[in-house]
């Protein structure tokens, strides 16, 4: 890891003096908007993060572990949370949580707000950022942890699933079982890059076998039983001849299998149905949903050993931990007929 930035390295690339930095970052004393901006955009290429932390403490690190998910209503997240203060416990960090809602500028203003206060490590959600935030991830000088997503090039270590090959096997088991007429129901499209992944995963195996996908669904909000119901609804009304729904959640998933139940639909033999995450919903429903298990603890687990210095394999840094999804057929899913 690379020392962190100083005001110095700002000056430098603005052409200012340090004075002048502090004064625009702070947003004091009198400069003119052609030197604010140029600093601005200095501090903002560089990752160039302000110091909170009070004098007597400046150069030093506090024991709290940033971490960075998009949501808390979701069900997945709340499990990852549990296995990184699993691993917290007994070595002084704690976590602090900031949340995105699933946007990339949102994103960007929680890990300033965070950096400026200098935390010991950072666990952020996915791969994906804006130049400004993968910036700022470079310039941190601290262990930084990418989760839950191994399909791209990590700013330092990653731990999680390859969301493609997740929709892949996915993919392969409903053509092995005989399923042709396929949907695909995903909420937070486009904006879930892993849920993007496992749809190009999952195209990709299915064109491989001479098929493609019937017919999609999609919505730009937040998952829920209720919306998986109507999204259920909506695409079985244009196409009475699907086969198999595959939906980019088990919540929106196990709201679709409860509408189709209550229609009466022969329920996998004429329509197969699968979700993605296993979350403990999927325990209370008439019938279980296949799924794909994706390591959520162990992942907030192993992101958190890392941080903590734990790792098993003793790197300190550029750690990568791929873990296999696993596909949990359930009652939705027929059994294969070649």
């Amino acid at each position: 890891m690379r020392r962190s930035l100083t005001l110095r390295d700002v000056a430098e690339a603005a052409g200012v003096s340090e004075m002048t930095i502090s004064r625009v970052l702070r947003n004091r004393g009198d400069v003119s908007p052609d030197t604010r901006a140029r600093v601005l955009e200095a501090a903002r290429k560089l990752g160039y993060v302000p110091n909170k932390i009070a004098g007597g403490l400046a150069s030093q690190r506090v024991n709290l572990v940033a971490v960075i998910i998009p949501s808390l209503s979701n069900m997945v997240f709340p499990e990852v949370l549990s296995g990184i203060s699993e691993a917290l416990e007994d070595t002084g960090l704690q976590p602090v949580v900031g949340v995105t809602n699933y946007s990339a500028s949102r994103e960007e203003a929680v890990l300033y707000e965070m950096l400026s206060w200098r935390p010991s490590g950072v666990i952020l959600a996915g791969l994906e950022h804006t130049e400004a935030c993968a910036a700022m991830l470079r310039a941190a000088g601290i262990p930084i942890v990418e989760i839950m997503d191994v399909d791209g090039t990590p700013i330092d270590s990653v731990v999680g699933i390859s969301h493609r090959r997740a929709g892949r096997e996915m993919a392969e088991a409903i053509i092995a079982a005989g399923y042709r007429r396929i949907g695909f129901l995903g909420t937070k499209m486009p904006d879930d890059h892993r849920a993007r992944k496992r749809l190009e995963g999952f195209q990709a195996a299915l064109a491989e076998a001479g098929l493609e996908l019937a017919d999609t669904e999609f919505y730009g909000g937040g998952s829920a039983l209720r919306k998986g119901r109507e999204m259920t609804e909506a695409i079985l009304g244009r196409n009475r001849d699907l086969d198999f729904l595959y939906y980019s959640n088990d919540m929106i998933g196990a709201g679709g299998l409860l509408y189709c139940l209550e229609q009466g639909l022969d329920v996998p033999g004429a329509l197969g149905l699968a979700g993605f995450n296993n979350v403990d919903l999927l325990d209370g429903l008439p019938v279980r949903l296949a799924t794909m298990d994706a390591r959520r603890r162990e992942t907030g687990r192993r992101a958190a050993e890392i941080i903590a210095g734990k790792s098993p394999s003793g790197l300190v840094g550029g750690e990568r931990i791929e873990f296999a999804p696993t596909l949990l057929r359930g009652d939705t899913v027929r059994e294969g007929s070649g």
